[in-house]
């Protein structure tokens, strides 16, 4: 599989470019390390929403009455991979707040680096929403092949993968896996190290976020 793929999506905006560099230097504080993936996330957000399908709707302004444009249907949803995913959560809802919000616990076992599902919740209709599956990382692929899997299980057709970093070994290992998955990240790196870290990455993401590094 090539990784110059209509399914991937490496996002090039100046801003969102601007802002992935103070993310990755790691003398970054927790708290601006938040602050920033929230911007990043909600800007990420909205070029993966760019192609919703809109239906006119009729508004009253202050002078008269306008036809306007709404998401059709409203149907999507937001589900973070935990714990790291939490921290793209507001972003995103920033953007879109009417969203359902999902969470799907899983951890990776640092010897194996294979996901072990924990935890699942999703919101009412699952199966008739656009899902934007979001996680800082994506590494291995190991537990974004697990969250897929789920949603997939549940019913879920069209699901948006958002990422602030990934290797090209887990976008592979995604879209062979998946065809019909997309995949938006704001770097392409350059692979993994032997611990199943991304190089350059940013780092433990869940650690920087909750400030336990």
């Amino acid at each position: 599989m090539r990784l110059a793929d209509e399914r991937l999506n490496v996002l090039e905006h100046p801003l969102i470019a601007h802002k992935m560099s103070i993310i990755r230097d790691g003398s970054t504080a927790p708290s601006q390390f938040r602050q920033l993936v929230h911007e990043v996330a909600m800007l990420e957000v909205y070029e993966a929403s760019r192609d919703l399908a809109t239906e006119p709707v009729e508004v009253e302004t202050p002078l008269r009455r306008t036809v306007g444009k709404r998401i059709a249907g409203e149907k999507l949803a937001v589900v973070p991979i935990l714990r790291a995913g939490m921290g793209m959560l507001d972003g995103v809802l920033s953007a879109i707040p009417s969203a359902a919000v999902g969470v799907l616990g899983m951890e990776r076992d640092e010897q194996t680096h294979q996901p072990h599902e924990y935890y699942a919740k999703m919101p009412r209709g699952i199966a008739d929403r656009t899902v934007f599956l979001i996680d800082p990382m994506l590494a291995t692929g190991g537990s974004a092949l697990s969250a897929i899997h789920y949603l997939r299980e549940q019913g879920v057709c069209d699901i948006r993968f958002l990422v602030l970093v990934a290797a090209p070994e887990g976008v592979r290992a995604v879209l062979q896996e998946d065809p019909d998955v997309r995949i938006w990240t704001c770097a392409l790196d350059d692979g993994l190290n032997e611990q199943a870290y991304i190089l350059p990455g940013l780092g433990d993401a869940g650690g920087r976020i909750f400030g336990t590094l």
